[in-house]
């Protein structure tokens, strides 16, 4: 399974200025309507003048139309990075030839050895292919269409509720076993997996959101509220079950499991923490009781995880022994936590 470019911020950062309905996707679109090819460079003027031979000092207004007026020369265009001013035209780039590059024709090899070499957005405009290709940093990008990406989403959106559906029912399923002191490590670690495709769908069609700017708004407002508390449960389950000190330390071995390893429950375990599930017998902290709580700060969290020695004292912890942990609100947690009870074991009797 190939990494998305897109995970890269900078790349994301930059397809957000290339949205459509925006003035430089507008000037792009126009200049492939026009059968032109074009180099564009989007970079503060000190750190990409160095590069640049011959051409015309402009220092224009930034249009869409006078970018696609300029495109009408051979060289490249600057563009200030605020997209405010069209700094030159019809200029030879020069970047170090002996900058890496993976890519054969002429204005591609110069895209890409520019993004290597600064920390321009450079945009690559084939005349021959109409296609669209963006280069910051180490990372390459090819511009789907509009068509393309709503379809992407919309696809995106149907895997994620279903993955949402299986994370409920299996987080509900793991609740029941906490609350009568049965928990399965593999039960632990399949809400964890699901939870986890979950997160990383959501990562996808956030992406393809940005690429898609205003157009994207419908998929946005439905990936808001299918992406609702999925962040919350991975993290709660991790903070739950982790058998290793940190966080981190579970969310970066998570994170670099590629899509045949995270279906893997030896994978995810081990990324646990676990190198041999036989024999556990995992014991829940009480983390995934208190996210029910709404508004509960870490800092507050923490503390009341620390004052309760095990999840059957916090779940049965009275009035007065919540006090003595958080004051302001123990009356909030002994009533949410009551009704996590009688919501999951009463209807499950």
């Amino acid at each position: 399974m190939m990494l998305d470019p897109r995970r890269n911020p900078k790349l994301v950062n930059a397809l957000r200025l290339l949205a459509p309905g925006t003035d430089l996707r507008l000037g792009i679109n126009d200049i492939i309507k026009g059968h032109l090819g074009a180099l564009i460079v989007i970079a503060p003027r000190e750190e990409i003048e160095p590069l640049c031979s011959g051409g015309l000092e402009l220092n224009i207004p930034f249009s869409s139309q006078m970018l696609y007026e300029v495109a009408k020369m051979d060289g490249a265009i600057v563009v200030d990075d605020e997209l405010s001013m069209i700094l030159r035209a019809n200029v030879h780039l020069m970047p170090d030839a002996a900058m890496p590059t993976s890519e054969t024709g002429t204005r591609h090899r110069t895209a890409e050895r520019v993004a290597r070499q600064t920390d321009a957005i450079v945009v690559a405009i084939s005349q021959e292919r109409d296609t669209v290709n963006v280069y910051t940093g180490g990372a390459r990008y090819q511009l789907d269409s509009v068509n393309d990406l709503l379809a992407k989403a919309t696809q995106g959106l149907a895997t994620l509720q279903g993955h949402r559906v299986q994370l409920e029912r299996g987080a509900d399923e793991l609740t029941l076993q906490e609350l009568r002191g049965d928990v399965s490590i593999d039960d632990v670690l399949n809400v964890l997996q699901r939870a986890e495709m979950a997160a990383r769908m959501i990562g996808e069609i956030q992406r393809n959101v940005a690429e898609l700017g205003l157009d994207g708004r419908l998929v946005s407002m439905q990936l808001v509220e299918l992406s609702e508390g999925v962040e919350e449960e991975r993290l709660a389950i991790i903070r739950d079950y982790r058998n290793v000190n940190g966080d981190d330390v579970v969310l970066d071995p998570l994170a670099a499991l590629k899509y045949g390893e995270l279906v893997d429950l030896g994978c995810v375990g081990r990324a646990m923490g676990y190198a041999d599930r036989s024999g556990v017998e995992p014991r829940p902290r009480g983390y995934r009781a208190l996210a029910h709580i709404g508004g509960l700060a870490d800092e507050e969290t923490e503390r009341i995880i620390a004052g309760f020695p095990t999840y059957d004292a916090l779940m049965r912890a009275t009035l007065r022994e919540l006090q003595a942990v958080t004051t302001e609100r123990a009356a909030d947690v002994q009533q949410g936590l009551r009704r996590l009870h009688d919501r999951h074991l009463k209807h499950n009797v």
